[in-house]
Formats: structure tokens, sequence, C-alpha cells
């Protein structure tokens, strides 16, 4: 992901994983995930990209559940965990250090699951990741989007805070409109998250398909 003014850069990430200071990371899948895949929300064996895949717990589940799975992260600490997680369960998938900003899939993609990309990007690079997001998901791909709600946060002093950064639903359909993409009706599941925020599970289909 690409630093913006006032965002976290790939040293501050890098810094975290290295130290192990990653609060946000449940030391195992978000709960979230498995039931999606459950109700069929991703066809067996589709492609199914996980940006910013940080510690590699829901890429491990995805590739367990045979689906052809890619995790990017532009820290190398993230990718080297992500790594040494398939490898310990004997897993395979396509790991990539790069920035999102600058990547692109050799193929399209079925599924996007992004529960840590967006609210750990600087919100003036949104539009941009939006619109990569929608050039990488074949006609009809969905994106499995847990929105961070963290409100209390959101504004202090005049300076929008963060990571995580509020994830206003309001702002989400700004940034993925009908008709280009297809909303379910409210109201959205919300989960809970590691320090005290929530996330709301947005399961939207790109139009076309």
């Amino acid at each position: 992901m690409s630093d913006a003014p006032g965002g976290p850069s790939v040293a501050f990430w890098q810094e975290r994983f290295e130290s192990g200071s990653t609060p946000w990371d449940r030391g195992e899948p978000n709960p979230a995930l498995a039931p999606l895949l459950a109700r069929g929300i991703v066809p067996a064996g589709a492609r199914v990209l996980v940006p910013g895949c940080g510690a590699g717990h829901e890429v491990a589940l995805l590739a367990a559940a045979g689906y052809r799975t890619i995790a990017v992260d532009y820290a190398p600490a993230a990718v080297e965990l992500t790594r040494a997680r398939l490898t310990q369960a004997g897993l395979q998938a396509e790991v990539i250090e790069a920035d999102l900003l600058a990547w692109a899939p050799a193929a399209p993609l079925d599924a996007i699951w992004d529960q840590a990309c967006l609210a750990a990007l600087h919100p003036d690079l949104w539009v941009a990741y939006a619109q990569r997001l929608a050039s990488w998901l074949a006609p009809g791909g969905t994106l499995m989007l847990m929105a961070v709600q963290a409100e209390r946060d959101s504004r202090r002093e005049g300076r929008i805070e963060g990571p995580p950064y509020h994830c206003d639903v309001n702002a989400m359909r700004a940034l993925f409109p009908s008709p280009q993409w297809h909303w379910p009706r409210p109201p959205y599941a919300r989960h809970g998250r590691p320090g005290g925020v929530a996330e709301l599970a947005l399961i939207l289909k790109r139009a076309g398909g």
C-alpha cells in the first residue's frame, strides 16, 4: 500500500510485525469468514485474493478449503509470517510482497477478502484502491469487505485518526457505487474485533456477471 501524508508507511507496519505489536490479530481466522464460505458465497476452487494479508490466518483457511488463494502484503515481515504459517500447515498459496497500488493479478479474481487493507490505508488513497479492486474482480465477482467501525477515533483535533480508519457505510457506498456494485439490503452483520472496534460485513457483487 502506497504511503500518504499522515498515513502509515511500510516501516510502520514492518516494525509492528517484527515486534509482535499487532493487537488487531485474533490469533486465528476472522470468525466471519468460514460461515460465508459455508453459505457458498464463493464458488469452490475460486481464485481468492487476501490484500493486506498480515499474519495469514485467513490465507491458510482459504487454502485449506481448496481455494486458489493469493495473499499480498507490503511488509516483508507479514509476508514471512504468512509463508511460515502455510508451510507449517502443509498448505499452498501464492504469497506476494507488493504495493497494492502498483500490483495487479495475472488473471481476473473470483473473490476478494478484505478485512484489514482498506481500514489500514489512508483515506486519501481509498478511491484509487477501490478502483483497483473493481478492475481485479471478474464480472460477478464477490468483494467480502469487513468495514471497520471506529467512530470514537475517527476525528481528533481536526485530523483523521488511524489506523484503523473508520469505514463509514455511506463512504463505502460512495467508493463502491451502484450500479457498478450490487449491494445487499441492510442491516449488515456486525462483528466484534480486537481493540474495541467492530466490523460490518459488506458482501458486494461486481456488476456484469
